[in-house]
């Protein structure tokens, strides 16, 4: 029984990074001889540039608000296609302040701090425009963005629209840089594919846009609003498309120290958001994306974890009790190369160096610990939606 459990959660790690990885590029090659959509992607709008409206909530962003707002008006976009709503969240800086100081955007004030998802809730009452984009603060948007994320919508079978996020580099980063740099280009390579299959699983709050018309209320007490907004979407039969054309830039996390608060927040948002939406792993309604669903996500959020910590301690055992076989031998003296590689990481943490390897290892255990105390905090109850964000590089 020990090396079956040894095997099934070798075997899980290697389907969860490289198996579903592989699957979903054959399904999507496959999908290219089978056209099942011909002729929706056509412009069937009366305008190739309807109007929008740009969502962002804003509390303590002062820092951020010129380069905001002017980065958003600087679109390759008709300028007045575009409308721009803030939303303070009762910020206590200059945020208010500075936001009303441009006539065109659109300012609204919270009584009181409720959070973003309150926010949201509040600026949607306002929105007129067909199509509504949800961005941070302290993402900056690629020139063509705008147009790039509102293509999709020609298809009417696309309900919502996911940008690219991208992490600013330097030519010398500390492990929370490299880390979150490396995890999103991964993560961008398997939403890219799985939007060609049909749809990725969801979106991230840096820039990604909806049909107005499909936006209904998220509770108060919700901490993603992206992956409950974006799988709201789905739930409703519309798919989510990934185009890294569009995508937002912003500054990695200060440490690591702050990036692993993130991390846990993040954390307790999935697992909240996987237990209200659960009908998406209904395999006879939804029959790809549950296998997406179940293989991208779930697996990363209760299996890996558990395993990153099992296996050395399966491996000695087996080892003790059961085989001397050199390929249990093999195995443990590669979990003994990662243990060092992710003790160097944690010794270099805080140490910028240019060898951004040395980093990983201890970066994917951080995440899978976060991911066990995200679980524990959701559990507790204990994660708040008035969100206290990490501090980002200068």
């Amino acid at each position: 029984m020990v090396k079956f459990i040894f095997w099934l959660f070798i075997g899980l790690l290697i389907y969860s990074y490289i198996g579903y990885t592989i699957i979903i590029l054959f399904i999507s090659f496959i999908k290219k001889f089978f056209p099942s959509n011909r002729g929706s992607n056509k412009e069937n709008s009366a305008s190739k540039f309807p109007e929008v409206t740009i969502i962002i909530a804003a509390y303590n962003e002062e820092k951020n608000v010129d380069e905001k707002v002017k980065n958003t008006f600087q679109q390759d976009y008709p300028h007045d296609k575009i409308t721009q709503v803030w939303v303070n969240d009762c910020s206590f800086d200059k945020t208010k302040d500075l936001v009303a100081e441009y006539p065109n955007v659109t300012l609204l004030n919270q009584i009181e701090r409720q959070g973003k998802v309150a926010a949201i809730n509040f600026a949607m009452q306002y929105v007129k425009t067909p199509i509504v984009i949800f961005s941070d603060a302290n993402a900056m948007l690629s020139a063509e963005a705008i147009n790039n994320i509102v293509k999709p919508f020609s298809n009417p079978k696309v309900g919502c629209v996911a940008g690219e996020k991208r992490i600013l580099m330097n030519p010398i980063e500390n492990a929370a840089a490299t880390g979150e740099g490396i995890y999103w280009k991964y993560e961008s390579f398997i939403k890219q594919i799985e939007s060609t299959c049909g749809s990725t699983l969801s979106a991230t709050g840096e820039l990604y846009a909806i049909r107005t018309e499909l936006f209904e209320e998220v509770k108060k007490d919700t901490i993603l609003d992206d992956f409950i907004i974006s799988t709201h979407v789905i739930k409703k039969g519309y798919l989510v498309k990934y185009v890294p054309d569009a995508y937002a830039c912003e500054k990695a996390s200060a440490n690591i120290n702050e990036e692993k608060k993130r991390k846990i927040r993040i954390a307790a948002g999935s697992f909240q958001a996987l237990f209200r939406s659960m009908e998406l792993l209904n395999p006879l309604k939804h029959p790809l994306f549950s296998f997406q669903f179940f293989s991208h996500k779930i697996l990363r959020w209760f299996v890996l974890p558990i395993s990153l910590l099992l296996l050395p301690i399966l491996n000695v055992l087996i080892l003790l009790l059961y085989s001397q076989s050199t390929i249990y031998q093999a195995i443990l003296i590669i979990q003994i190369f990662v243990l060092l590689m992710i003790f160097s990481g944690w010794l270099f943490k805080d140490k910028q160096i240019s060898t951004k390897w040395v980093f990983l290892p201890f970066y994917l255990f951080m995440m899978n610990i976060s991911i066990v105390q995200g679980f524990i905090r959701y559990v507790n109850g204990k994660q708040n939606v008035k969100w206290d964000k990490s501090l980002r590089q200068t």
